[in-house]
């Protein structure tokens, strides 16, 4: 499969098997890691990790979704894209509203934890992004795959940073800031995925009778 994908565009059998053997890779890391980051962010009292564990909890639902609908007709994966960035924006907001619940009653986060924690979410991201980089483009599905991959691989570098801050400072105040940035690349994501969906439902019904039958 080229890496541009016409919207109406059905990868061949091989292609989709071996994209859904990467979704199924992509996913089980990602559930490891939601499971891993959402008990270090209680311990360490961070708003930045817990807007990491949410992205990892999300991306598994992604990929669980993604591969529920591969191979269906386009007018499926659109409507699946539509309810992930839906979900994407839902988990932006809601970080927005603790990072703003912690400004006013949070403590400093323990840095040292956020900075082993945030080492190995890197990693983790940016194995499951060299899997997804060779499906970055296609469908709004597809799209939002590689975009939620994309998103927390920064993210990831984003919460060393806030542990290098809360180390500096002794203060809440970078790890609020770097968890209001991640939820703002969320809410911008999501706003992009739902765009282009829009677009792809757009299409004369004709068009999805037609890609059916192909």
């Amino acid at each position: 499969m080229s890496a541009h994908c016409p919207h109406d565009c059905n990868p061949t059998a091989a292609t989709s098997a071996r994209y859904r053997r990467v979704l199924w890779a992509a996913l089980w890391i990602n559930a490891l890691m939601f499971g891993i980051e959402i008990v270090a962010s209680a311990s360490a009292q961070s708003v930045s990790l817990l807007a990491d564990s949410i992205d990892f909890f999300a991306d598994a639902g992604n990929y669980a979704i993604s591969l529920t609908v591969l191979g269906m007709a386009s007018v499926w994966r659109s409507r699946a894209a539509v309810f992930k960035a839906l979900t994407m924006l839902g988990l932006g907001l809601l970080v927005l509203g603790r990072a703003a619940w912690a400004a006013h009653a949070g403590s400093a986060p323990e840095p040292a934890m956020m900075g082993a924690v945030g080492t190995l979410a890197l990693l983790a991201n940016l194995g499951v992004a060299a899997l997804l980089y060779a499906y970055r483009e296609g469908d709004a599905n597809m799209r939002s795959v590689w975009l939620c991959t994309r998103n927390d691989a920064i993210g990831n570098g984003a919460v060393l940073l806030a542990a290098l801050g809360v180390l500096g400072t002794d203060s809440r105040w970078p790890d609020l800031a770097i968890a209001a940035l991640m939820a703002a690349l969320a809410v911008s994501a999501a706003v992009s995925i739902l765009a282009q969906a829009r677009r792809e439902l757009a299409t004369p019904a004709p068009h999805h009778h037609q890609e059916t039958q192909a």
